[in-house]
């Protein structure tokens, strides 16, 4: 398996700390508003990472954070008059939700920042304790940057003023412009947490080091985690602070790969709050199923920037639709469980840093041909479960048909009108059984106006929409 490294700037093959186990950690949400597409992008490529690691026979700990120590958290909580954690619960329930409606599994481990403070504190300590952190008048900690040799390694930049993120207003007692905030005093009578260095909040930067190194990081080992990831905006400053912290004041560098996905653009433009183009993930599954905005978001390499827009999605639509219908068309037969060459070239295209679209490919010749041979006379009783068989690894690895085919093409049907047809459906078997076909056809002809076919199989009676 290769990884393309950020850093580096090249395709490296993977070798991981461990013979046979991989540790991934990637940057979470911070729950103060809803998942817009830019989440949903970073989570999906690094869901797929996972899988992808684990075709390969690797034992994956997938660790992502949740941010709920944040302004904008403290910020929203006093605009709706709500508590902190009402606000962070909130979001948190709605993001762990809206992934799982587009197939992202829940990571091994998921700490909190709220829950890791004393990790906090202990890796400030150390960072003051080795002459690389120092606290001024006001009570506040920094990280020194001029004492650490390797700073701007990770970006290989130079520090601009105008680029530096922080959670609170720069101080003027900073050694350095560039040092930026490990634990930070609060005047204003907000949210304080109690630490050794006095009332206060944790800088930004801070929790994903001291979290890799609570859950992940092991003695002697040259790196805290085998890959680390997030989103292309972290690789500065975010993750270039969290490689420093790691650095000095530990006996290992953070990560051996680094993996940054693309940005979200919306119809040509970057996506931001404040060009009102955020799309929210929420009202993207209002109008379209989970799984094909999971099968578009992916269609492209996850380095490159992705524009969404409505032409490409339908177009994505169509090629997730061709799946489930050669799946529809293999109903209820038994797969084989002998390896294929469609699943060998499939994971060997994924395995090179996630080439998607040669994967895509694959499905779409694979496809193909399948159609057009079962389209000919015969059986081919083997090439049917073979293609089971490719359409399960399909699903294991990519995460694109895992639905009922029947049921994915009911998408966009309300619930009371489903119950409806379920109770046609059912009334509509107990005249068969009773061979009242004059009622059956009755029925028959009630479900269809609701706009639907209806398919009669061995497993039962389905529906789709026409």
């Amino acid at each position: 398996m290769h990884i393309f490294d950020s850093v580096q700037k090249t395709k490296r093959e993977f070798i991981p700390l461990e013979e046979g186990k991989a540790s991934l950690y990637v940057c979470g949400p911070t729950v103060y508003d809803d998942a817009h597409l830019g989440h949903a992008k970073s989570a999906l490529v690094f869901d797929l990472l996972t899988r992808v690691l684990k075709a390969n026979g690797y034992d994956v700990t997938y660790a992502r954070n949740i941010t709920d120590i944040d302004d904008k958290i403290i910020k929203k909580a006093a605009e709706q008059n709500k508590t902190i954690k009402e606000i962070t619960e909130f979001y948190t329930d709605s993001f762990h939700k809206e992934m799982a409606a587009i197939g992202v599994a829940r990571p091994d481990i998921e700490p909190k920042a709220t829950e890791s403070l004393e990790a906090m504190f202990g890796m400030i300590q150390k960072l003051i304790d080795s002459g690389h952190a120092y606290a001024t008048a006001e009570g506040d900690v920094y990280f020194d940057t001029s004492s650490d040799s390797e700073y701007l390694t990770l970006s290989k930049r130079v520090q601009n003023e105008d680029e530096r993120q922080e959670r609170v207003e720069s101080s003027s007692l900073k050694k350095n412009a560039a040092d930026f905030a490990l634990w930070k005093s609060v005047k204003d009578g907000s949210l304080t947490y109690d630490s050794p260095f006095g009332a206060g909040r944790p800088g930004w930067h801070l929790e994903c080091s001291a979290m890799i190194e609570k859950h992940l990081a092991k003695p002697n080992a040259a790196f805290a985690v085998d890959i680390h990831g997030g989103g292309a905006d972290l690789l500065f400053p975010h993750h270039e602070n969290e490689a420093a912290q790691t650095r000095c004041s530990s006996n290992h560098a953070l990560a051996n790969y680094w993996m940054h996905n693309g940005f979200v653009n919306i119809d040509g433009e970057k996506m931001s709050k404040s060009l009102g183009n955020s799309f929210f993930l929420k009202d993207a599954l209002k109008e379209y199923d989970g799984e094909v905005l999971r099968f578009y978001l992916l269609s492209t390499h996850y380095r490159s920037n992705f524009n969404f827009n409505t032409e490409d999605l339908l177009s994505a639509k169509k090629r997730l639709d061709k799946i489930y219908r050669l799946k529809k068309r293999l109903f209820g037969l038994a797969e084989s469980s002998e390896p294929t060459a469609f699943k060998t070239e499939l994971l060997k295209a994924l395995s090179d840093d996630l080439n998607v679209s040669s994967a895509l490919a694959l499905i779409d010749e694979m496809i193909t041909k399948t159609n057009e041979t079962l389209d000919t006379a015969g059986k081919h009783k083997e090439l049917k479960r073979d293609t089971l068989a490719n359409l399960s690894f399909i699903e294991e690895v990519l995460g694109f048909g895992v639905k009922n085919p029947f049921e994915y093409f009911q998408f966009g049907m309300d619930e009371a009108t489903k119950e409806k047809i379920a109770e046609l459906i059912e009334k509509r078997n107990e005249a068969k059984k009773a061979k009242d076909f004059e009622s059956s056809d009755k029925l028959r002809d009630e479900i269809l106006a609701f706009g639907v076919s209806i398919m009669d199989t061995p497993n039962g009676t389905f529906w789709e929409k026409v």
